[in-house]
């Protein structure tokens, strides 16, 4: 069993996976970029309080599985997406999805994806992949971040869809409902209620632990990091975000550069309103962030150990907290036309 599926490689996950299963009806038109600016994909988040890695928890995108669903929803477009409980019950409606035509997104563990590299390879449970087809015991799959297609077997594809620990996927699975045609009129409201969600959730969640506020407190705390948890773990913490933003996915850097290609795709449908110039901002705070990355891991591997250069790292992300607030406040004054 094999579907008529096309893979695309893509630079993250689940905007890869939600671009390829709409690709076909929406005739070409939903791009990566597109798909992660539809379903309000950048982001940032830091949660001390919960520990990922022996580190503090720090995202750069929303949270697994809304780019897909605010994606399909702007779009009107109906989605099936289910866990399970049991292992067998959760391969027989994979089997059965097949069977009926559907190529499927699977969220699933990294650390044993056989096909991927071993330094690669750690624990994290929010890895996005599509099953298209079977042959006996072994699955076809598109894995968007990788060159080319891959193959599995039952046991592997088991292991990785039921893999332990933090954001266990328990079998999810999730596709389109039906192949419904997209227009170009639906893809520009999308747009538009896509730009709109990232402004409220850069700008507007209360606190201090997320947004554009989120990464204003956390170059604060990195100032404080030295002193408070000592250089050993001062520089763990530091790795944690470098894991963060760098290995898992894109990263924060690589994000900002999707989402500036998704201004410079949304122009096309809404001209004149002024988002190639906006997504300059984001290329430069893709650029901030890169610098940093740089500067933290001098830090974490002790080439760089003096107060002077946690002051600097904090003043790095203060100064990408203002960019960031400008982009976002500027998308917000747009009077869409």
């Amino acid at each position: 069993m094999k579907i008529d599926f096309e893979h695309r490689q893509a630079a993250h996950c689940e905007s890869g996976v939600t671009s390829n299963l709409l690709w076909s009806a929406s005739g070409g038109k939903i791009t990566e970029p597109l798909a992660f600016g539809i379903g309000a994909g950048l982001f940032y988040v830091y949660v001390p309080f919960i520990k990922i890695n022996n580190g503090p928890a720090i995202a750069f995108r929303t949270f697994p599985g809304h780019i897909f669903k605010r994606t399909c929803k702007s779009l009107e477009i109906a989605v099936v997406s289910k866990k399970f409980s049991s292992k067998e019950k959760a391969q027989i409606y994979l089997d059965e999805c097949l069977v009926n035509g559907h190529a499927v997104g699977c969220q699933v563990g990294v650390y044993y994806l056989p096909y991927f590299p071993k330094e690669y390879r750690f624990h994290f449970n929010a890895h996005n992949l599509i099953v298209y087809g079977n042959d006996g015991d072994n699955y076809l799959v598109s894995d968007p971040i990788m060159e080319g297609t891959n193959v599995m077997d039952s046991y592997q594809l088991e292991r990785v869809r039921f893999a332990k620990g933090a954001l266990s996927p328990k079998g999810h699975i999730y596709y389109p409902k039906e192949n419904k045609t997209i227009t170009d009129d639906q893809i520009r409201q999308a747009i538009k209620g896509g730009i709109k969600k990232n402004v409220y959730n850069m700008l507007n969640i209360p606190g201090s632990f997320a947004g554009v506020s989120g990464i204003k407190n956390t170059g604060l705390k990195i100032k404080k990091w030295r002193d408070k948890l000592g250089l050993e773990k001062a520089g763990l913490y530091l790795a944690q975000m470098v894991r963060m933003q760098e290995e898992i996915g894109t990263g924060g850097g690589g994000f900002r550069y999707i989402y500036g290609a998704f201004l410079q795709q949304a122009n096309i449908y809404l001209p004149e309103n002024g988002l190639c110039d906006i997504s300059r901002i984001f290329t430069k705070s893709g650029d901030m962030w890169r610098t940093a990355a740089v500067h933290a891991a001098g830090i974490y591997k002790g080439r760089l150990s003096t107060q002077e250069e946690f002051n600097a790292m904090g003043d790095y992300l203060l100064e990408i907290a203002a960019i960031e607030k400008t982009a976002f406040e500027t998308l917000k004054q747009i009077k869409w036309r």
